[in-house]
């Protein structure tokens, strides 16, 4: 143990101490927070990137580590408490002060994805009477009460927001004027404690803040969403649509440590629900047996004609998935995109069925394989078939987030194997049409 301790205490950075911590055990890592001291054990698990961060806090807990507790950033204690047992988190309520207990249990009640639920308590707010030397003499005081001091909130005589000041300006500033001499006018920017953590970053990432007011009703600051806190929230969302997108559900830990029961239930429901639509392809196939039992070479073409749909689905759906995210998209812009995508699958299915056309011409002429006397209208049937089945998968692949997000779902619902899914479906139904229109009174 003494080893352990030992080297971790060798790195000069908390984030390469907590690279470090992740890769012992949860026992060792238990041992070595019982020989940590407060300030140290607290900047351990305030990082984000540990993983056994809920280990650590219940043991802080149950140890009744209060100074540890009240060391920790209250939207970080939150978080570490809100994944805690019930009866371990009203154990560490109690721990704490009065005024943390406060203002932690507010935080808790804000719902996940929320400014609120991102959001710190500590910030620096000042009447809009004080001086600038006030203001400075205030925060040389009060350094240790907030968790960062990127700006300061100046309030009116009813505590509302009025304006927002830099510490850059107040350090720049006469010591002798008011804060009001170096207001510019501009409205401050603010959310409220129910907008979306996407909402927030695009506010901060457009105005280039470090950090965002939230304020309630009554235009009081009740907390600030700093950037590092909307980077956290935006990987971890990140994290949750790629295990989506990919036809799954967030594990929500790390993959090695993942059980065997959770790795079934978040994969398994999404499986069996794309085998369910995969079934109905295998009924479109059995619709159209006359078909290929006349022209068996149409077979040889259903993996290639259903991959470029979904192909081109999926495509669609991630650009629309993005633009979505990103606010490039709005709902109301669904024509636009729809206008747009027409004409574009229309030129990208056609050059994929010229490229089919040729492939048979060539194989043909070339002796690699005999397409039989009316091969010109097989490639023909092929050409025409990707040209449809391209502008749907395009289309159904682009409207789908749309509509999730119309019925309130998240748009990385709309995955890649889900696309596809629908697209081979329908994409089989749009290839026997146009080979029943083509190849009939010659092989059909």
């Amino acid at each position: 143990m003494q080893d352990i301790l030992r080297q971790f205490q060798s790195y000069g950075h908390v984030a390469d101490a907590v690279s470090y911590v992740n890769t012992l055990k949860p026992r060792e890592a238990m041992e070595l927070a019982d020989r940590l001291d407060a300030a140290s054990l607290a900047q351990l698990l305030e990082n984000t990137d540990l993983r056994c961060s809920v280990l650590l806090a219940a043991k802080v807990v149950a140890s009744g580590r209060a100074d540890v507790l009240e060391s920790i950033a209250e939207d970080r204690l939150s978080d570490l408490l809100g994944r805690l047992m019930e009866e371990e988190r009203e154990q560490a309520l109690r721990l704490l002060s009065p005024a943390s207990r406060s203002s932690v249990a507010r935080l808790m009640l804000y719902p996940e994805g929320t400014a609120g639920s991102i959001m710190t308590t500590e910030f620096v707010q000042l009447p809009q009477d004080w001086t600038v030397a006030q203001a400075l003499e205030h925060i040389r005081q009060t350094q240790h009460d907030h968790e960062t001091v990127y700006a300061i909130y100046v309030a009116d005589e009813h505590g509302s927001l009025r304006f927002v000041l830099s510490l850059r300006q107040l350090v720049c500033a006469d010591p002798a004027q008011p804060l009001t001499a170096l207001w510019n006018g501009s409205r401050p920017i603010s959310v409220g404690p129910q907008a979306d953590r996407e909402e927030v970053a695009r506010l901060i990432r457009r105005h280039n803040f470090l950090a965002l007011p939230v304020v309630d009703e009554q235009a009081q600051v009740i907390g600030i969403v700093t950037v590092d806190d909307v980077i956290d929230a935006l990987m971890e969302e990140a994290q949750e649509d790629i295990g989506r997108f990919g036809g799954g559900e967030h594990i929500g830990v790390p993959y090695l440590e993942a059980g065997f029961g959770t790795m079934i239930r978040k994969r398994g429901g999404w499986l069996a629900i794309l085998f369910l639509g995969e079934m109905l392809t295998a009924s479109a196939m059995q619709y159209y047996e006359m078909q290929l039992e006349k022209a068996v070479v149409l077979a040889m073409f259903i993996p290639l004609i259903m991959s470029s749909g979904g192909n081109s689905g999926s495509q669609a759906t991630s650009l629309l998935i993005r633009g979505l995210a990103l606010g490039e998209v709005r709902l109301r812009d669904w024509w636009r995109v729809i206008v747009r995508e027409l004409p574009t699958s229309l030129v990208l299915g056609a050059g994929l069925g010229a490229i089919g056309f040729a492939r048979i011409f060539i194989w043909q002429h070339a002796g690699f394989y005999d397409y039989g006397e009316h091969y010109l209208l097989i490639g023909a049937t092929v050409w025409l078939s990707l040209v449809g089945i391209v502008c749907f998968g395009s289309s159904i692949g682009s409207m789908l987030p749309f509509v999730l997000q119309r019925v309130g779902l998240d748009p990385a619902s709309a995955s890649a194997p889900l696309v596809a899914t629908l697209v081979d479906v329908l994409g089989l139904v749009i290839y026997f049409s146009v080979a029943a229109l083509v190849l009939s009174g010659t092989l059909l």
